[in-house]
């Protein structure tokens, strides 16, 4: 019975695409008797079925090799284009977070947008992203892959966009698809490019190919940079980061889904790819250069944030950097596990913070405070979700950071210092974050907030009871070490950095006696952190002046040069024929000597050069 569900995985996909289709009737203008409530629970239903049938044929793979099934498509002379799928623990496995995730985001949903008529809209895009992420983590092929990416950057703009009749969230989901574009722009050259190199867009066959590739050095790197650019956009990584932090103005069940595994697409064709990547030692350094400045400076972004999503949305970039980083030096199971760990903890903080701003009215961290005692399922949910994302054990992010922090110390020791301040900061922002919403005394927006009703609650706690659940899970398959090999130096400096964090955090923050707000340094070291080291500024200035002088360059020379020369030519002909009406008189004499003239004129010009030898003649 197994063996039947995991030979037909590739109806996992199907399942959210058809609730999609099946949720459009009702949206507003169709079907009015019913309401748009129906969409949403037929959504529901139909992820259910998607992760029941992923649940049952991961017991069918487990422990045996991967198994591929290829869908015939097209096949032309040498250009095959046939659809290879890949069924295995993993991209089961990726399919199970991918439905359960958005499950429990549909449900969370329900209590969200109950007075909202958008229900068949939003119910629809989610139930598509969540269609197109599972066809990724199944489909084997770089060229399929880029496509489904390319989709899902389409359906990023429309759910950003979701209430599209407020003026910036029309403007974030415009500049977030404009963003992304940027990345997949150089990751289809790269798509291109492979594929008379290799001969191939498989993923295992990439794999193998690489293993024994003789390339150009110059090829091999901008290939490799070519590959890495796409992952860069869809990770949020330095500089094409920012439409994370546009995105956040979409409501927040499609956060929950963008924030923790939407992320992550960009970092498994990433690992997908590592193979290649590792031809050329100059595109892994970029890889690593990428991550590490993504990482650092993300951390240090959210610190001096006040808006609540914010806060998460450039944690979210500075995780995908330490993914960056793993995959640059080979670490492939310590990404894969951090990607897992992540996607849990990430979307139990958004469901925590989403409760709060729900009902409180504001995303601003500064106007709540003392929500503590009115608000215990958000709190504690909270504080799990955090300690589940930073290195404290035995939660289920200690032991990829452990992994990935054991290889850095003996390879590179400054990447194992980033870990380290990277870690260390990031409990510091999300100690501030729970400080500044849940202790203190109430305000004036917190004074008045009871905890929400239970299709928030229920998901919420649900997903709590799994991140206290994933060291469990980690050590069901393996992934934690045994006592005595865990390296303690390693395991103390990274639950130092978590200490240190977490005690800075509630020193300045859960301290009622210390002043607030808290002050960083001099007023223009605030503001580079406040401002995300001005990349905006730094962007109309370079990028948006150059588009805009070209553009304007453009305009001027299609106005003035081509429309000009068009229209010179038509008053010419005008002209012209105007003019030569009036030479039209019927008489034959007057036709005849027009032509003598104009032959007469016709040799003169011709006899020129003749002229001018024989004048030289003479004159000599």
């Amino acid at each position: 019975m197994a063996q039947l569900f995991l030979e037909t995985a590739w109806l996992i996909p199907c399942y959210p695409l058809i609730g999609s289709i099946l949720a459009v009737p009702w949206s507003p203008g169709i079907i009015r008797r019913t309401g748009p409530r129906p969409a949403g629970y037929i959504n529901v239903l139909m992820t259910l079925v998607a992760f029941l049938h992923g649940l049952i044929a991961l017991s069918a793979t487990w422990n045996q090799p991967a198994q591929e099934v290829t869908i015939p498509w097209l096949q032309v002379v040498n250009l095959d284009l046939n659809i290879p799928l890949e069924f295995s623990a993993i991209t089961i496995g990726a399919t199970l977070v991918i439905t359960g995730i958005n499950l429990l985001a549909q449900i969370y949903a329900i209590g969200y947008i109950e007075t909202d008529w958008g229900w068949a809209r939003l119910y629809s895009l989610l139930a598509f992203f969540e269609a197109g992420m599972c066809a990724l983590v199944l489909c084997n092929s770089l060229f399929f892959g880029y496509i489904i990416l390319e989709i899902l950057t389409l359906g990023t703009y429309l759910l950003v966009g979701f209430w599209f009749n407020q003026s910036l969230v029309v403007t974030g989901a415009r500049d977030a698809f404009l963003t992304k574009r940027v990345g997949d722009l150089f990751l289809l050259m790269g798509v291109i490019a492979i594929y008379p190199l290799s001969g191939t867009w498989n993923f295992t066959e990439l794999a193998t190919w690489a293993s024994t590739a003789h390339i150009d050095p110059t090829v091999a790197t901008l290939l490799g940079l070519a590959l890495i650019a796409g992952p860069m956009g869809k990770c949020a990584q330095f500089p094409l980061h920012l439409w994370l932090d546009l995105a956040m103005e979409g409501p927040v069940p499609s956060t929950i889904l963008r924030n923790s595994v939407v992320v992550c697409t960009g970092a498994w064709v990433l690992i997908k790819l590592q193979p290649v990547i590792q031809l050329s030692p100059l595109a892994t350094s970029f890889t690593l250069f990428i991550g590490a400045v993504t990482a650092l400076g993300g951390t240090m972004v959210a610190i001096a944030q006040i808006d609540a999503k914010r806060t998460l949305s450039f944690l979210v970039s500075a995780y995908m950097g330490l993914v960056f980083i793993a995959v640059g030096t080979g670490q492939t199971q310590a990404a894969l596990t951090l990607m897992l760990t992540y996607a849990v903890s990430m979307a139990l903080l958004v469901m925590s913070l989403g409760t709060i701003i729900w009902n409180s009215i504001t995303q601003d961290v500064t106007q709540l405070g003392g929500l503590w005692g009115k608000r215990p399922a958000s709190g504690i949910s909270y504080l799990v979700g955090a300690a589940g994302l930073v290195a404290i054990p035995p939660l289920g992010g200690f032991w990829p950071l452990l992994q990935l922090g054991d290889y850095l110390s003996n390879t590179r020791p400054w990447l194992f210092a980033v870990l380290l301040v990277v870690n260390a900061l990031a409990s510091l922002s999300l100690t501030r974050v729970f400080g500044l919403i849940f202790g203190g005394k109430p305000k004036q927006m917190s004074e008045r907030s009871p905890e929400v009703h239970w299709p928030m609650v229920f998901p919420m706690l649900l997903l709590m009871g799994f991140v206290l659940h994933v060291p469990l899970i980690l050590l069901q398959w393996q992934i934690i070490p045994e006592l005595s090999a865990i390296n303690t130096t390693v395991a103390g400096l990274l639950l130092l950095s978590s200490a240190v964090g977490c005690g800075i955090g509630s020193f300045l923050y859960l301290n009622n006696s210390y002043a607030k707000p808290v002050h960083f340094g001099p007023q223009s070291l605030q503001n580079l952190f406040t401002y995300d080291f001005y990349t905006q500024k730094v962007y109309r200035v370079t990028v948006v002046f150059f588009v805009d002088l070209v553009s304007k360059v453009i305009s001027w020379s299609d106005r003035y040069i081509v429309d000009g020369l068009v229209n010179l030519v038509g008053i010419v002909t005008v002209f012209g024929g105007q003019s030569l009406k009036y030479n039209a008189s019927g008489q034959t004499q007057f036709y005849v000597l027009t032509i003598l003239l104009g032959i007469a004129l016709f040799g003169l010009i011709v006899s020129l050069p003749l002229l001018s030898t024989l004048s030289l003649i003479m004159g000599g």
